[in-house]
């Protein structure tokens, strides 16, 4: 590819997730010529997920690489033109939008969708590595019913794992939950879901030293940070809710963001606050965080961006 003299296109989309995949397949229809970077997780975390059963149009659910590659050859049969790199550097001081991908191939885009998702944030251990997806998820709304009538362990302390913990205990026989300090972040309100949930045991000052189990898991070891004593806790999975890391970090000089990092997109739409940039999927939500939410603002933000290049005069 010729890095010495800038590509001129109509529409740019960062990201490949369900949010990507949506807006290209709906810019490309729209005869808008979307290229796609996929970024270094072609298909965003739906890659590593392995039974996805909540998504409409899959009764018998799907495999989420499987359900990504039907994305993809959607968006390639309107005319997605796909890339398997990273965008490392942007320019949105202008009315035409500069992007330099990681080879250093200059891109001038008329518009641009942001799907670049978010990713979980996990404890780090080892083992929680080597049993993902063998019981080990960052998402109880996703994967808990596959553990309906089980006990299962949940690491957290703030809103989003007081609220997964509570949705656990409505399909769990016993929910584990997790706290390394001696108190929790969470809102008074959820904590109190928390405590009246008569299924629910919260380990104070706890943190866990290894997820058990070779093919599933089958419970964890974990300590008591004040007295070292260690235990073991049996369960047939573990859900770590310590929160997510939006993946916006090369947008922080043009775009509003808010504390933890989100794109903040103007009321009912997908417009950020640069005329031109749209976003959508994980990298603009922190509350829902679904692919079928993500796909739904992925088809927002193309028609935004085609609403945009037609009052230009560029479509």
């Amino acid at each position: 590819m010729d890095n010495t003299t800038p590509e001129k296109i109509h529409c740019l989309i960062i990201g490949s997730g369900p949010a990507g995949y949506t807006a290209a397949i709906y810019a490309a229809r729209a005869n808008m010529k979307p290229i796609l970077y996929t970024g270094k997780e072609p298909g965003g975390q739906l890659t590593i997920t392995n039974d996805v059963e909540n998504y409409p149009g899959y009764p018998d659910g799907i495999m989420g690489p499987e359900m990504m590659e039907h994305f993809r050859k959607q968006a390639e049969r309107f005319g997605t033109e796909v890339r398997y790199e990273m965008i490392d550097k942007v320019d949105f001081s202008g009315d035409v939008k500069k992007i330099w991908s990681e080879t250093g191939h200059e891109i001038h885009a008329d518009s641009v969708i942001i799907s670049t998702g978010a990713s979980a944030r996990w404890l780090g251990i080892e083992s929680e590595t080597k049993l993902m997806n063998k019981g080990v998820s960052a998402c109880a709304v996703c994967d808990g019913f596959f553990f309906r009538g089980k006990e299962v362990i949940i690491v957290g302390a703030g809103d989003t794992a007081a609220e997964e913990a509570t949705y656990l205990a409505k399909l769990c026989t016993k929910v584990h939950m997790l706290i390394r300090r001696d108190e929790m972040r969470a809102s008074k309100i959820m904590q109190q879901r928390v405590f009246d949930a008569k299924n629910i045991e919260v380990y104070w000052n706890t943190e866990t030293v290894e997820v058990l189990g070779e093919e599933e898991v089958i419970g964890a070891k974990v300590k008591n940070n004040k007295t070292g004593e260690e235990s073991v806790i049996d369960a047939s999975a573990f859900f770590v809710a310590i929160g997510h890391k939006p993946n916006t970090w090369i947008f922080e000089d043009y775009l509003d963001m808010d504390d933890a990092k989100y794109l903040i997109t103007k009321p009912d739409t997908t417009n950020t606050n640069v005329e031109g940039v749209f976003a959508s999927g994980d990298a603009q939500d922190n509350v829902y965080r679904q692919a079928v939410t993500a796909a739904g603002t992925g088809c927002m933000a193309a028609l935004d961006a085609e609403r945009y290049l037609a009052a230009k005069g560029i479509i």
